[in-house]
């Protein structure tokens, strides 16, 4: 199975960075700085109109918690709704409940108004207690991926942690793997059987996406045995 590499981009410059130097798909947001938030219209519109690669956008009305008030619930659908019309190809949202565990009344509305687009589930899962009955949970509200780091600022710095939420996921949903991810570390994860999608931001010393990053990401992924 082809391993696919998911750039975080914040720009139309980083979306044709991403684009020129090997990404499968980007990832849209804004304000990196609080962990993103949903993109503004404008920047998703230059990027659609710009980029052939799928547009995931994250749907996230502001930093902070992921428990939302019943006004944020309808912000967030209500920019489904717009970045769905526009063209995006899939949803990056969730929400839990005040005790960390998955709000399912609330992820359940976001999925249904994703309609036949994908649908993953953000780092918010990383923030979960119980993990198993988590996972068991968003594969039954019909999640299509999850984006974690199993809890680690970097995940290179425990693979076997990375492996055993991959291995507890069995691919439904499936497990993208995020966290600090670089070309410096990208190594340490590659052999992880069923991992097949990586998330990173790709900077370096730059502000933004480092195209000799995400060359460099790529390269090292292309360079392993395919799964």
């Amino acid at each position: 199975m082809k391993r696919i590499l998911e750039i975080c981009c914040t720009s139309l410059e980083d979306a044709k960075i991403a684009s020129d130097n090997g990404a499968d798909r980007i990832e849209l947001c804004e304000d990196l700085e609080v962990g993103g938030v949903t993109p503004n219209l404008k920047l998703l519109e230059s990027v659609l109109n710009n980029i052939a690669l799928p547009v995931f956008v994250l749907v996230r009305p502001r930093g902070g918690h992921f428990f939302y008030h019943y006004d944020e619930l309808e912000i967030m659908l209500a920019s489904i709704k717009d970045v769905k019309n526009m063209g995006a190809k899939g949803i990056v949202s969730g929400a839990l409940n005040s005790d960390k565990t998955i709000d399912s009344e609330a992820t359940l509305k976001l999925i249904n108004f994703s309609e036949k687009l994908p649908f993953t589930f953000h780092r918010a899962f990383d923030e979960c207690v119980e993990v198993e009955s988590s996972m068991k949970l968003l594969r039954s509200l019909g999640v299509n991926r999850i984006l974690s780091s199993a809890g680690l600022t970097k995940a290179s710095d425990d693979p076997e942690k990375i492996s055993k939420i991959v291995k507890l996921s069995q691919s439904k949903p499936r497990i993208i793997c995020c966290g600090g991810i670089r070309s410096s570390n990208i190594k340490y994860l590659l052999n992880i059987p069923d991992l097949v999608e990586f998330h990173s931001a790709a900077s370096s010393n730059i502000k933004g996406v480092d195209p000799k990053e995400v060359h460099s990401i790529r390269s090292q992924i292309d360079n392993e045995i395919e799964l």
